[in-house]
């Protein structure tokens, strides 16, 4: 586990439920047949309408205007302008942009605060438009909400993007409210990081690189697997042993923990905390957690502990309900995050989160074909979700949505991405880091997934199904049918295998055979013949081709001989070393870095022409 995000709260945090005022599961448009026909923005060239913007904006308040400004310029043609709320031209419509007196006057029942964190408002009030939200980035969020779900504009990637050409630009009676379920959303994969694009999909995490104007980020004093950064052992194991896990009756830091039970390291540990929050100014959370291995202290104290709370997670946590009285003292409203991983996933019997506590679970031991929610492959953790979302006032899920030992495979877990993702919203989990494969841009479908995953985040109930023909449809055109049957196809197989699906998959042979793989080639050599005519439609959809090449050249031999032998059509290339080269030019092409995690690409390369180096045919 190597890379997690999440980061500030809200000052005004809330529990488990929004707040009742104005707030709907989903975001709807309404729209009256009483009220007429809606409202024309811009018609031919030209508008009624002003953009009235606070007369002192915040930065990303004066952003959020200004990307509506931009956007509806592209859409219509006509560039609205912008003035400040007490310069409003007289006989001028006007779309209100944040909170202001104006604003007040036109919703005066609409608090933004009351919304819940980074709650929205789009609505429409006799001729003018409302567009305001909670917090520094709600604002804009209910401007991309309104660009998006309204006029129709599209950001697939951080670089390209679909904007409808509307010469009149007519909306229907709007009244949204709406605040989403996951204060906290990180997709992390490589482009979904791009701070403009992160904000556009309403993304806020610790790796999303967006700029202050555009609402920055969630942040984080500090990272996961934290012990030995806040007490090294290089600088504490030789004169205090006894801060180090006992293992076998011995002091030791390599591939260890902490001795939690011990008081003066809790004491120098609190300290180095304290410090590091005073030199991190603005960041709303610390982690206090466990090194990334096993290794717990097995001392008298630290194994009676967890013999009465019945499981490790109960001298962990009892820890850091120690340190975070501490920091409270000092940051009231920093939270203090700690890991439900591995050996501590377990809750403790006894021992209850402090209300600064913040608890991470962890799912790295699920299958990822097979819903959490009713799968038996998943029902350990299963039991583990629902025990800790009865006890932790607030609950973080750090889910695995990739392969970690081959990022350039064809990875069949789409299925399950939106259940399991309502499956937490539904056990009072408020944050989430959908761990993807940020090491690469050649991946299986990981533009299709960071765009799905966001927009589920931000809205759990959206229908994944159709979110996915979106996708494709937009982005790939013609093409969208034959990799759709595609994605059904390598889904359908996992499924039918009955694999054990982990984030760490070496062999793909366990769920897709000779035959899955010419059935899914036979549907992208269809979606290539469809855009052959677009070069930059047939560009997409080679590169999103490469995770299947690299199954039949990894596999070559085996399944040539396979097809051989029983009869058997083959479709992987007639010239193994020449289709080697093509895929390895494809990636430095697509910039791609690594091929699992934290490895290289020149690794997959030089491997690759290895296993052809010999090859007679």
């Amino acid at each position: 586990m190597k890379y997690p995000a999440f980061s500030r709260l809200a000052k005004n945090r809330r529990q488990r439920t929004l707040s009742a005022v104005a707030v709907v599961a989903t975001l709807i448009i309404s729209t009256s047949a009483a009220a007429g026909d809606g409202l024309v923005l811009a018609d031919r060239g030209t508008t009624d309408y002003v953009l009235v913007q606070p007369a002192s904006p915040t930065a990303s308040e004066a952003t959020a205007v200004k990307e509506l400004q931009n956007h509806l310029a592209k859409v219509t043609g006509v560039t609205f302008p912008i003035v400040p709320e007490d310069k409003v031209p007289a006989g001028k419509k006007r779309i209100c942009v944040g909170p202001s007196g104006l604003v007040r006057q036109l919703v005066p029942g609409v608090d933004p605060a009351k919304l819940g964190h980074e709650g929205i408002v789009i609505k429409t009030v006799g001729d003018d438009l409302v567009l305001l939200g909670q917090g520094k980035r709600g604002t804009l969020y209910a401007v991309y909400t309104f660009l998006e779900d309204t006029v129709g504009c599209r950001w697939w990637t951080s670089t390209e993007s679909t904007m409808p050409k509307r010469r009149k630009l007519e909306i229907p009676w709007l009244d949204v409210a709406y605040a989403p379920k996951l204060q906290i959303r990180e997709a992390h994969y490589r482009d979904a990081h791009e701070g403009v694009f992160a904000a556009r999909c309403k993304l806020n995490g610790n790796f999303d690189r967006i700029p202050e104007a555009y609402g920055g980020h969630e942040r984080f004093a500090g990272f996961v697997h934290t012990f030995y950064s806040l007490v090294p052992p290089s600088k504490h194991f030789e004169a205090h042993p006894e801060w180090f896990s006992e293992i076998n009756g011995k002091r030791r830091h390599e591939n260890a923990q902490l001795c939690l039970t011990n008081d003066e390291m809790r004491r120098e540990l609190t300290r180095a905390a304290l410090a590091r929050l005073r030199a991190e100014p603005g960041a709303g959370v610390i982690s206090i957690s466990q090194n990334d291995w096993r290794g717990r202290c097995q001392c008298a104290k630290c194994l009676a502990v967890e013999k009465e709370e019945g499981s490790p997670s109960g001298p962990l946590l009892q820890f850091v309900n120690a340190v975070a009285e501490e920091i409270e003292k000092e940051f009231p409203d920093v939270l203090v995050e700690t890991l439900a991983y591995q050996y501590t996933r377990k809750p403790p019997n006894k021992v209850r989160p402090r209300k600064n506590v913040v608890i991470r679970l962890c799912s790295i031991e699920c299958s990822f074909v097979q819903p959490i929610a009713s799968s038996p492959q998943n029902e350990p953790f299963r039991r583990d979700i629902e025990g800790w979302s009865q006890i932790a006032p607030r609950l973080y899920v750090w889910n695995y949505v990739t392969n970690f030992w081959n990022y350039i495979a064809p990875h069949p877990n789409l299925r399950v991405l939106a259940p399991n993702l309502r499956y937490f919203v539904n056990h009072n989990v408020i944050a989430l880091f959908e761990q993807g494969d940020a090491g690469t841009t050649i991946g299986d479908f990981v533009r299709l997934r960071a765009w799905l995953l966001a927009h589920l985040m931000w809205n759990p109930d959206r229908d994944d199904k159709a979110l996915i023909r979106e996708f494709l449809n937009g982005y790939y055109g013609p093409a969208s049918p034959h990799l759709m049957a595609y994605l059904d196809e390598i889904n359908d197989a996992d499924q039918r295998s009955g694999v054990y699906l982990r984030c760490f998959m070496v062999d793909t042979s366990k769920y897709l055979t000779l035959d899955d793989l010419n059935r899914a080639t036979r549907h992208f050599q269809k979606a290539e013949a469809a855009v052959a005519d677009n070069p930059v439609l047939a560009r997409r959809v080679r590169r999103e081709r490469l995770p299947l090449d690299h199954v039949w050249l990894r596999r070559y031999a085996t399944l040539r001989q396979q097809a051989k032998k029983e009869g058997k059509e083959f479709l992987g290339p007639k010239d193994p070393k020449a289709a080697t080269e093509e895929f390895i030019r494809l990636a430095h092409e697509h910039k791609n870095e690594q091929w699992r995690e934290c490895r290289p690409f020149s690794e997959c390369e030089a491997s690759l022409r290895k296993s052809f180096a010999d090859l007679v045919r």
